[in-house]
């Protein structure tokens, strides 16, 4: 791992490399959930998270979606493209779950018809807020192109991954993505995995995710665990 420590977040650190144009992220085993308000530990969450993390960017570069991931480099570090982070948060959900059910005051589980897409600002300040076009444009995060791009990248993931997931007994309720600008293009970056999906047993509802740490469920680890069993196949 290279020596120099560019960045640490809640779950991931990142190093520099020889390369200026590419970076280390290590994935950490640290949880925390309400904005950093709880905080604990997952066993063995950084090693699973970098290896569906893997999985799921070698997946979506097949079906043509740019991604920042080169290769995994260990069982905790993955080598990926140096992105410049465009400050929002692409969320997509397919049923209703968390704060959609607050927002709207509809069960959780409801299906939605169509996939609903929501923008947030990422500011940990701020609490990561939900935010519109207009917000968009007036805080100058993304271009109207830019952030037509990311709808879309965000629509055909869903896609792809809601599919995939199915045959594999796993609901992709609803997830996170994050996007930045690397060689005059949008990639996809950060992660994809139970910290940043809500995945559910397609069958009996059993919450496979960061939902059961959030919640106090328990059974955490095994649920991150059976995660990346069936992801394995």
């Amino acid at each position: 791992m290279a020596d120099r420590l560019l960045y640490e977040g809640k779950a991931k650190q990142v190093f520099e490399t020889d390369d200026p144009s590419l970076v280390l992220v290590y994935f950490k085993d640290d949880a925390t959930a309400f904005n950093g308000e709880k905080k604990g530990r997952i066993d063995s969450k950084g090693r699973l998270n970098n290896a569906m993390s893997s999985l799921f960017f070698e997946l979506l570069a097949k079906e043509g979606v740019p991604t920042h991931f080169v290769r995994a480099v260990d069982e905790r570090t993955m080598l990926v493209k140096k992105l410049s982070i465009i400050p929002l948060e692409v969320v997509v959900r397919n049923v209703v779950a968390g704060s959609l059910a607050r927002r709207l005051g509809w069960p959780e589980g409801k299906a939605l018809a169509k996939p609903v897409l929501e923008l947030y600002y990422k500011d940990d300040g701020l609490g990561d807020p939900l935010i519109n076009r207009s917000h968009v444009d007036a805080l100058g995060a993304a271009t109207p192109g830019e952030l037509d791009e990311l709808s879309g990248l965000g629509l055909k993931v869903n896609g792809i991954l809601s599919a995939y997931l199915l045959e594999r007994k796993v609901r992709l309720v609803d997830f996170k993505l994050e996007f930045g600008r690397a060689d005059g293009r949008i990639w996809l970056g950060d992660e994809i995995s139970p910290d940043t999906c809500r995945f559910w047993d397609a069958d009996t509802g059993e919450r496979l995710d960061k939902d059961r740490f959030r919640r106090d469920m328990g059974g955490v680890e095994e649920a991150y665990q059976e995660m990346y069993r069936r992801l394995r196949g």
